[in-house]
């Protein structure tokens, strides 16, 4: 984890109604991307909805990419799915020579 640019979100601040985003959606939305700010947005007094700029939004999609990537590597691992370096590298470069075999047969 990044320490040093890790922010602590506080959310109490940043619960609002609908009705807020409603009637100051462009000042939210600029809040988000000058700020980095977070919106929960709330809808008959429940939490329906975040409001984020889009660079975190999708830092927050690569992470959960990366954890699900982890994920599945530690359960193959675990079930043995694994090749010893040496090997794996040696089966990689005969597919890519194959491959490039199989691309100058088309030309």
């Amino acid at each position: 984890m990044d320490l040093v640019n890790y922010k602590i979100m506080k959310y109490s601040s940043n619960i609002k109604p609908i009705s807020f985003l409603k009637s100051h959606a462009s000042e939210m939305i600029e809040d988000t991307f000058e700020n980095g700010s977070t919106y929960i947005i709330t809808k008959n007094g429940e939490a329906k909805s975040a409001l984020m700029d889009i660079k975190e939004y999708q830092r927050l999609q690569d992470k959960l990419t990366f954890q699900k990537i982890i994920a599945i590597s530690e359960k193959e691992i675990s079930e043995g799915k694994t090749l010893p370096f040496d090997r794996a590298f040696k089966e990689l470069y005969k597919k890519i020579k194959t491959l490039k075999k199989q691309r100058n047969y088309k030309r």
